[in-house]
Formats: C-alpha cells, structure tokens, sequence
C-alpha cells in the first residue's frame, strides 16, 4: 500500500471496514520483518478514561485486530493483564529496550506540588506521579502520541481555575508530539495515526500538531445543515432542522471530520442528533468554547459575505 492509497481509503469513509484494509499491509510487513511489531505503552494520566472506551468501540478494525496485527501492547491500565510490580517490570523492559516503542498519553498532566495531584503506580514502596513517569520514559520513545484533547492541549482538566496547573504533553515535555484531539478521540483517529505512523513515519500535522489526514478541514465545510448556513436559515431551538449556529454551533471554528465520519459504527455525530458542535478538538476548548450555547461570533444576516462563506465564519 501506498501514502497515497492509504490517505485514499482512510478518507473513503464507506463503511467500517475501509481502516482495516491497512492492516493487510501491516500483516506483510510484520511478515517481511518478524517480531518486529512495535511495542507501544500507554499511560493514562489526568483525565477521564474517555479516549479508552473511544478505542474499546473500534469496529474497523476492532480491538482484537488492533491488537493481533497493529501493535505490541504491552501497558495500558485497563486492557493489560499484569498488576502491581509485575506490570511495572513489563513496563520498564519495553522503556529499556533498544528496539524502542511507541509512547501514547492519554490525559493531560498536572504539574503543581510536584505531579502530586495525579498518582499512577505504586511500586517497590514509592509512588508513582503521572508527571515523573512520562518526564522518565518520553525521552526513549521513538514517538509520542497525545490520545485526546486533555492529552493534547491541556482540555477540561486544565479548564479555569487549574487548581493543578495541568497542561498538555507536548507543553510538558517541551517538545513535538503528534496531537490526537478529541473529547474523546475518534478510535479511527487513533489507529489510522498509529496505521500512519507503522506504514510511512510521521503524518502531515496543522500548526497543532494535529494529523491534516483527520483535522484538515472544519466540521462546519461539510456540515449536512451547511446548506441552510448559506441560506441564513437558522434553528431557533434545539431539535429544529436548521444551521444551529445560533444556538452555539461552534463547527466554523473545529477541525475535525465527524460529519463525514460519524460516531457509534459510523451512524450518528452531535449534530445529526440535534446537538451543537462544542468544538472539543481545538486547543481552546472548553474555556474558550465557552458559553456553548451562543454563537461563536457576530455574522452577517443578510445572505452573508463570500469571505464569511469561504472561511466559514472563521475569525
């Protein structure tokens, strides 16, 4: 398989099983290359578990073919099997091992009174704070994905006030990550980055770190109610057919693909059941997302300008 066939399939958007064509080319290279399937840890910091169950609710491919044939999980709180000691020695061979590994991060991390507001292990009588296992482990990854908006930019866990100063991992460490945004990340967000990253190294990113294969275009420039923007024609309550931009739709300012997409088996996003966009993919959500329910900006009535049309209101 090709980049490009591979950005083609990933953006085909037919059916569950378009990602999973990639693993066929996953399959021969692990065959051209044996026991060498990457070996990836994930560690889950301050955060909510979201971005997990999003994974959990992969259907192409789903989660045992991500885990027979993309990767070597070897930590991960909820899916590993070891506990206690056992699992940080596990997790300590793949850091030290020279073969390298993947580091994916999910959450974002809390930096006051020295990481203590976030404890993630206990072991040999020391306890573990989220902040000092990935400031250890980060600098022998061979790469770092941000699972998740917290992950990424900081999100609902560094939302006003931050009573634990938490930040995004790219922040913490000082260094480029690739920001898989989402509250919580799409699965097919994050097996095509790791799809991306096994078959041809680091994807194409925004100005955010985020994948363009994913995060290129706003929600709103293929919005199924697109139409009724141009139109100026405006719900006026929740459940009306039209644009809901002014009951707070923030898609002229959120760059992700769900409307194309979709979530739950491809069947269904905010949008299509009536819900605003809250535009929890971007680096200011949600403070500066905020209020939800009003309009992200002022804008023409009137038909609108071709400039507010062409940017899709994007300030």
């Amino acid at each position: 398989m090709t980049r490009e066939e591979f950005y083609r399939v990933t953006r085909s958007l037919t059916g569950p099983e378009y990602l999973a064509q990639t693993l066929y080319s996953l399959r021969d290279l692990y065959r051209a290359r044996p026991g060498q399937k990457i070996p990836v840890v994930w560690i889950e910091v301050g955060g909510c578990g979201g971005n997990t169950i999003s994974l959990l609710n992969a259907v192409g491919p789903d989660l045992n073919q991500i885990l027979g044939n993309l990767i070597d999980l070897r930590f991960q709180n909820t899916l590993m099997w070891a506990e206690d000691d056992e699992a940080l020695r596990i997790l300590k061979r793949t850091t030290e091992n020279p073969q390298g590994f993947l580091l994916l991060v999910e959450g974002a991390i809390a930096r006051r009174d020295q990481g203590k507001y976030n404890f993630v292990a206990i072991g040999n009588r020391k306890i573990l704070t989220g902040a000092s296992l990935v400031a250890e482990i980060a600098p022998r990854a061979l790469n770092i994905i941000a699972v998740g908006t917290c992950a990424s930019f900081g999100g609902p866990t560094a939302a006003s006030p931050n009573p634990s100063d938490s930040v995004g991992v790219g922040n913490f460490l000082g260094r480029k990550v690739i920001n898989v945004s989402g509250c919580p990340a799409h699965p097919d967000w994050i097996v095509g980055t790791l799809a991306h990253l096994l078959l041809f190294g680091e994807p194409e990113v925004d100005e955010f770190g985020r994948p363009l294969l994913f995060y290129g275009e706003t929600v709103h420039r293929r919005c199924t109610r697109r139409s009724f923007f141009d139109r100026r024609l405006f719900a006026q309550k929740l459940g009306d057919t039209e644009c809901m931009f002014k009951l707070g739709c923030k898609g002229p300012l959120t760059h992700a693909d769900c409307p194309q997409r979709q979530w739950n088996c491809y069947v269904n996003w905010p949008v299509k059941a009536n819900t605003p966009c809250i535009g929890c993919t971007e680096p200011i959500y949600p403070d500066g997302m905020e209020p939800f329910f009003q309009p992200p900006f002022p804008l023409e009535e009137e038909g609108g300008s071709e400039e507010d049309k062409e940017r899709g209101g994007r300030p």
